[in-house]
């Protein structure tokens, strides 16, 4: 798992319109790197209209929030559409990014064991480095958390 003070690994993933979006070309800005485990589900809906609704905040912080899931641009459109989210996500769908991140991890529902994104979140600073790794970050609190992380960097 990347950990503070770590350097962010770069990538280039597919954004919900298909355009390539490249890690590195983001640097001299703070960059909000979330993964989730699917789209359009309920917690997932709740943590990514909570970032629609505080994108004011996210931008008086200077900071680019990027979505990261295993589903194919697609389906991240039809999300980004149905709730009018208006921020980058990405399609990782072979989960390379995810696997570089330490964030593809097993899991186990109703009995069932499968693989998929843990909900973590990474602050990245403008020359690259990690400032904080949020694991098993709820939904609910994600928003303010990530905030109060970037206000603390100054």
């Amino acid at each position: 798992m990347i950990e503070p003070g770590d350097t962010a690994p770069d990538f280039t993933l597919s954004d919900q319109n298909g355009d390539p979006v490249t890690l590195s070309q983001l640097r001299g800005q703070h960059v909000v790197l979330y993964f989730y485990p699917k789209a359009d589900t309920p917690g997932c809906t709740t943590q990514a209209c909570g970032v629609r609704d505080r994108a004011s905040d996210y931008e008086r912080a200077g900071a680019v929030v990027l979505g990261v899931s295993p589903d194919p641009p697609e389906r991240l459109a039809k999300f980004d559409a149905k709730h009018g989210l208006g921020f980058t996500l990405l399609s990782d769908v072979d989960h390379a990014v995810a696997e570089d991140y330490g964030v593809w991890v097993e899991k186990s529902m109703y009995g069932r064991n499968y693989w998929g994104n843990e909900r973590t979140t990474f602050v990245i600073d403008p020359d690259g480095e990690v400032l904080d790794a949020m694991r098993k970050v709820k939904p609910a609190e994600h928003d303010d958390r990530v905030l109060g992380a970037l206000a603390a960097t100054g």
